[in-house]
């Protein structure tokens, strides 16, 4: 991961510095680039509430090979972790590598690995083309996120994404004013239950399941239910599109409890390690998204680079499981934490 890691920094200089902690700091208000908006605290308040957390460490017991599988959405992984989905490469990344291989990394590193790769949408329009291929190339195994445009932009993105051969469509609503497409001309909005429903019985129609990210709150949370979604994703899309929100961290446990398993909690934000996917397990999720280190992982060394980086993830995840005494994915709860 050293080599992957100088190597991905001289190709993103200027957009992300590649700190030693990824935490906001260097690059708050660097939208565009990695960084998160504004004065940057909802990027590190997502940092802060995973590092909050602790852990109770236990040694009394016979584990000694947990088992990190699990099954989400359909999917069968090899650990509950998925790649976010993130592009523009060239005005996010530095344009070291292309749109293409980017996002083929992520998606043919996470499939080679036993993990699910998701694909972003935006301007220009090789971002979700590259991302469509990608997903098509690898057996459908990746969840295109397309995000809440208005008009005929959607269903047709959202055609374009079936004949990938995917299972799940997402969409980030937490896209919602994100600077990048508003610069660009091309604003996105909010939608409401009416409009989602519409989206999700015609994806349902396909026999597909649908993902909701940008969930912060229990009500929305219950909301995302109500109109039909499959899962949601908590989200405060990186710290990239209101300042000032929670980590994610801190607001997992009410919504995991308001949703008490009707459908998967995902959530991302902040997640840089083994340890942290086990923290953001205990705390009430089913998995997790991992966005910027899978990006620099891509940019520093493709395909490679994001499988080197997701072994590293689950030698982490097994040690952490060994030295807080849980056998499986299942094992880990409230019991993990210390309160």
């Amino acid at each position: 991961m050293k080599e992957i890691r100088e190597k991905a920094r001289g190709l993103m200089k200027g957009f992300c510095r590649v700190c030693k902690v990824c935490d906001g700091k260097a690059c708050a208000g660097e939208v565009p680039g990695m960084g998160g908006l504004g004065t940057a605290s909802s990027f590190l308040n997502n940092v802060e509430a995973l590092a909050y957390v602790r852990l109770n460490m236990r040694l009394l017991h016979g584990v000694t090979a947990p088992d990190t599988r699990t099954s989400v959405l359909g999917f069968d992984l090899d650990m509950p972790v998925l790649a976010a989905p993130i592009g523009g490469v060239s005005f996010n990344m530095g344009g070291g590598v292309s749109e293409e291989d980017y996002i083929d990394a992520v998606v043919g590193g996470c499939q080679a690995r036993g993990v699910i790769g998701c694909t972003g949408d935006g301007v220009p329009p090789v971002i979700h083309e590259a991302g469509f291929a990608a997903i098509k190339k690898n057996n459908g195994l990746g969840i295109p996120f397309i995000k809440p445009w208005e008009g005929d932009e959607l269903d047709e993105k959202l055609e374009k994404a079936r004949a990938t051969g995917c299972t799940v469509f997402g969409m980030d609503v937490d896209a919602a004013g994100l600077i990048t497409l508003r610069q660009m001309g091309r604003p996105v909005a909010p939608k409401g239950p009416e409009e989602l429903e519409k989206i999700i019985s015609k994806v349902h129609g396909w026999g597909g399941k649908f993902l909701l990210k940008g969930i912060m709150t229990p009500d929305e949370a219950q909301r995302a239910v109500d109109v039909g979604a499959d899962g949601i994703v908590i989200s405060n899309h990186g710290g990239r599109v209101l300042d000032h929100t929670p980590g994610t961290a801190e607001v997992v446990p009410e919504i995991a409890e308001a949703i008490n398993g009707q459908i998967s909690v995902l959530v991302d934000g902040g997640v840089r390690t083994g340890i942290d996917v086990l923290k953001m397990i205990a705390l009430g999720a089913d998995a997790v998204l991992i966005g910027r280190p899978v990006s620099v992982a891509a940019v520093g060394g493709l395909q490679a680079g994001v499988e080197t980086y997701l072994e590293t993830i689950k030698s982490q995840l097994v040690q952490g499981m060994v030295l807080t005494g849980t056998q499986d994915i299942e094992s880990i709860d409230s019991f993990v934490l210390f309160d």
